[in-house]
């Protein structure tokens, strides 16, 4: 009912100012899109866009989480990193767009750009659920001598599963809005940020609102497939625990 409610005030106030240069109606945005799909570079912007901003966010994820695991492992990394994810969350993501041009090609701005803005949003996740990891629980890891491994699948994944899900969320987000900037100052061909200027430059406004709703619905796909992906991985580590207890094989390292 939100989407719909938001879908009539934005066809009304297109009515109202009846200037279609400005605001488009979302039937003609829409119809648009339609357009959109069957030309022939639109599969490759998509894909291009899409890879490039994707791998960026596992990217992050990666980095992130080393950087986490870091911190907590050692108070002199965690008085490195903590003021380093500060500041990057602090500076204008234009700034890191326009230094990166001076040593980046444009092509690769997309895939920097949304690795940076993830990396901290995951490594305040990790941090977190490393944190409030079960402390008797840890206690007994020690006391069994786990090892290394173990420890990370049945004491801090748990604990860490629910911010990593609200990270990944966030972080998904984040990273198309980012990219997509990258791509929109940096303008690699055949990029959704190339064509959201090119709609800009040559007041293309349905084409704009049409790119637009592609990034959205892209965002959004994205999304769904890393928390679902989070998740599979999640439960497949608590079935291997189960069947590891059943065995009677959690404590003791194979």
């Amino acid at each position: 009912m939100s989407i719909l409610f938001w879908l009539i005030l934005w066809q009304f106030a297109a009515m109202l100012l009846d200037k279609q240069i400005i605001l488009v109606t979302p039937v003609a945005a829409v119809k648009r899109l339609f357009e959109l799909c069957f030309e022939a570079d639109f599969i490759k912007t998509v894909l291009n866009s899409f890879l490039r901003i994707g791998g960026g966010f596992f990217a992050g994820v990666i980095a992130g989480t080393v950087l986490a695991v870091l911190s907590q492992a050692s108070s002199f990394a965690k008085a490195v990193i903590s003021p380093a994810m500060s500041a990057v969350k602090a500076v204008p993501v234009a700034s890191f767009i326009i230094f990166a041009l001076f040593f980046l090609k444009s092509s690769a701005l997309s895939l920097l750009i949304s690795s940076l803005m993830v990396t901290p949003v995951i490594y305040e996740a990790v941090s977190k659920g490393i944190e409030n990891a079960d402390g008797q629980l840890a206690e007994a890891a020690e006391l069994f001598e786990l090892s290394a491994a173990k420890k990370a699948r049945y004491l801090y994944f748990p604990s860490v599963m629910p911010f990593l899900t609200a990270a990944f969320r966030t972080g998904a987000g984040l990273a198309f809005k980012s990219g997509t900037a990258a791509e929109v100052i940096g303008q690699p061909d055949f990029t959704l940020g190339d064509m959201l200027y090119r709609s800009k430059i040559y007041l293309e406004t349905a084409d704009l609102f049409a790119w637009t709703i592609v990034i959205v619905l892209l965002g959004k796909l994205f999304e769904l497939l890393v928390t679902s992906l989070l998740d599979c991985v999640y439960k497949r580590s608590q079935h291997l625990k189960i069947n590891q207890n059943l065995k009677g094989g959690v404590c003791s390292d194979e």
